[in-house]
This record gives structure tokens, sequence and C-alpha cells, in this order.
């Protein structure tokens, strides 16, 4: 680690432009400041306004058909091989072994595992396949992800298959993130400060089953809000990020002088 004494920080040459210069562009990067945070303030009365938007599109009221989750789908518990250690294989054609750490916080596909067990570890472990949900049942409580890959899951996960019947893969994926059912998961897993989320709990969950094209229009829907809210290249994340470039590219010109000879 590096570090730096307070003898060596008092060597260290700055800048020192007249008062009226430094009060200048203290106004000037304030006033970025003030437009940046602006479009933040937007940007997140814009998420308020698309979660609220999202829990009445996938709470189907009326005469829409709803199940309990586990006569729509199969849903079972992962089985972790022991010791697991005993399992781990560096040979590239065993089985990757998919663990929480593989997804990104706000990821929705599985991908890619950092770790892989060996042919007899996977047997006594539980398969999924690319297009099968995987769900945490303790860390990232409840969280559904979508596996894009054949893997292996140990006993923190859930997986959920054979739901093609009744769902239209991406509506389930908001239906299972939304507040309601999260709401629900955690009611019914309990009130301690450990949730545990079992298969038997998010079985007997019930839920909406709109008919297949009204999921497929609530997904178009969402998918656009979430573009709108989360792509760089798009609406006002691409004009927050362009804000903040621009703030850091005026910051630098300004707090940079020549020396005076």
């Amino acid at each position: 680690m590096r570090s730096i004494s307070a003898q060596q920080f008092g060597t260290i040459r700055i800048p020192v432009p007249p008062v009226e210069v430094q009060r200048e562009i203290v106004r000037i990067l304030d006033h970025f400041t003030e437009l940046e945070a602006e479009l933040e303030a937007e940007l997140e009365a814009r998420r308020l306004q698309y979660h609220h938007y999202a829990e009445q599109l996938l709470q189907s009221q009326g005469d829409v058909p709803r199940m309990r989750m586990g006569d729509a789908a199969n849903i079972v518990r992962g089985a972790s091989p022991r010791p697991i250690q005993a399992f781990m294989t560096q040979d590239p054609e065993g089985i990757p072994w998919i663990k929480i750490g593989d997804v990104p916080n706000d990821g929705k596909y599985i991908t890619r595992t950092a770790q892989r067990v060996s042919a007899a570890g996977a047997s006594k472990s539980r398969r999924v396949h690319p297009g099968d949900f995987v769900l945490s049942n303790s860390m990232s409580f409840g969280r559904p992800y979508i596996s894009k890959i054949e893997g292996c899951i140990h006993d923190g996960w859930l997986a959920i298959s054979d739901f093609s019947q009744h769902f239209v893969p991406d509506y389930l994926y908001y239906l299972l993130r939304s507040s309601s059912i999260q709401a629900e998961f955690a009611r019914r897993a309990g009130a301690g400060t450990v949730k545990n989320l079992n298969a038997d709990i998010v079985k007997s969950v019930v839920v909406p089953v709109p008919p297949r094209q009204r999921q497929v229009q609530v997904v178009e829907l969402l998918d656009h809000f979430d573009t709108i809210l989360s792509d760089l290249s798009f609406g006002l994340p691409a004009e927050l990020t362009a804000r903040r470039r621009q703030y850091e590219y005026y910051r630098d010109k300004l707090l940079t002088f020549e020396e005076k000879r």
C-alpha cells in the first residue's frame, strides 16, 4: 500500500490563483454540480415511476388466471457434493459450478463461472440447462437469474424449469423480481435476520398467469422503460454521463495553471 507522510504532503506544490479567480472557479463548478444533481433527481423520479408502473402491469387483476408456482413450474433445490473442494477441477471439460459471485449485482443472465466441478461432483449436485431460472435462497435473497449455460448449482440455489407452458421467460423474470412477489417470499421465509427461501415456499406462492400475448406486451413495455433508465447511450442516463464528463473536463481545465515565473 502506498502512503504519504505529512512532511512529504507539505512539499507538494499547488496553484494559488487570486481569491477572485478561486471564487469564479467554485461558482462554475458548483453550477455543473447543481445541473448533475437535477438530472440525478429526475432519473430517480423516473425510476420510481417505472417501478410503480411495473407493479401495476404485473399485478394482473380481474379474471386473469392465478396458479401456485409449483403447479406452473418445476422447482427444486440445488445440491452440493461434500467436501466441495474435493470435486473442484481445472479440467476445461468440467461442468460449470454456479455461485452467486459469478453474476453481477444487477445482472440478469448467468453466462460463465469461475470454477468447475468434475463429473463425479456434478452427479452429486443439481444440473441446470440454458433457459432455466436459478433463484438465490440465502445470499441476494429471492433474486432470480436466467442461466445461459449448462451447469450445476449448490444448495444455496433453487432451480426453476419447465414453465414454458404458462410463462414467457422474460415475463416470469419481471414477475419474480416484482415488489409484491419479493415481499411474499420474505413474508413466508420468516422474520429472522437470515432468511431461507426453500422450494416449498416458492411452490406455494400464487401468481397471475395472463395470456401469452399479454405477457409479451408487458415484457415489451418493461424492456422499453428499462432501456430508458439504464442504457448509457440513450435518454437521461446518457445525458447524465455526458454531464459528468463535461464537469470533469472543465474541472481539470479550470484547476490547471502554468506556474508563474
